[in-house]
């Protein structure tokens, strides 16, 4: 099993960078949490992420079959319980333009259901937690 690192920085207030892959990734909270509101929440980048996951998929999809993907739009929405406040629900639906070859319909929403940051969701990694000195 091979391990990727990833190194967190602590900014001004709530600030917290992660750099990784020679990128830096800026979060802080939101300001009704005591942050800045300076850029997304660590909570805002895991459901981009999905969401951004889903269009990947159905943009490979789409140039892997050489379908033009003007008009074509991923939109996810996601529900919260209201005693946990925990997400309950995920939908995605993607809008098809008039152009969109009926036969790759079901093959499209498939495709899109391979992402792998939900299958990660589905199948999650044990956690551990550890300090150094």
């Amino acid at each position: 099993m091979s391990a990727k690192e990833l190194i967190v920085k602590f900014g001004d207030g709530l600030k917290v960078d992660v750099e990784y892959k020679g990128f830096v990734v800026k979060t802080d909270q939101p300001a009704r949490e005591g942050g800045g509101g300076t850029t997304p929440s660590p909570f805002d980048y895991f459901l981009v992420s999905l969401a951004a996951c889903a269009g990947f998929y159905a943009l490979a999809f789409c140039r892997e079959r050489k379908i033009s993907v003007e008009g074509l739009a991923v939109t996810m929405t996601t529900e919260r319980g209201e005693v946990s406040k925990m997400i309950d629900k995920v939908t995605i639906a993607v809008d098809l333009p008039s152009h969109f070859p009926e036969k790759y319909r079901v093959a499209l929403v498939k495709a899109i259901d391979h992402c792998t940051v939900k299958a990660h969701i589905l199948r999650p990694p044990q956690f551990e937690i550890v300090t150094r000195s």
